[in-house]
């Protein structure tokens, strides 16, 4: 590898150091119901935003919840000398996407039949930092 190249991976690594992401896929919630709360989070800081899952009623905060969770440990993996509350980590992204679709069929009335379909999902999230330096 050249130099200029070499330069070039080792500047975008350090760009990448405060950007960490967590996936999880195949979750069997629909899409939608996973949005409404994937929205809540959105932007927080990840203390508040553990607790606005923690409280929050709904299914999906459960899994969104261990999702958190499991980004914030990808952090430290990533930034062993560096403190939590000192980083400044927030949301900065959260997208659902469908997933696999299980389709079944439930009978009706006069020899009919109606197709349930139920939904899975994917869930990507990214946690930046912020610069607290002024």
């Amino acid at each position: 590898m050249g130099v200029r190249k070499h330069n070039a991976a080792v500047a975008r690594k350090e760009a990448k150091k405060g950007i960490v992401s967590a996936r999880m896929k195949g979750v069997p919630t629909s899409p939608r119901k996973m949005r409404l709360v994937a929205d809540l989070i959105r932007g927080v800081e990840v203390d508040k935003a553990l607790q606005i899952l923690k409280f929050s009623t709904k299914e999906a905060s459960i899994n969104l919840e261990k999702l958190l969770l499991s980004a914030i440990a990808n952090w430290q993996a990533k930034n062993e000398d560096a403190n939590i509350e000192d980083a400044g980590l927030y949301v900065s992204e959260v997208f659902v996407d469908s997933g696999s679709m299980l389709k079944r069929i439930q009978p009706a009335p006069q020899g009919r039949a109606h197709r349930i379909r139920k939904r899975s999902n994917h869930v990507t999230m990214v946690l930046g930092t912020k610069n607290t330096s002024k």
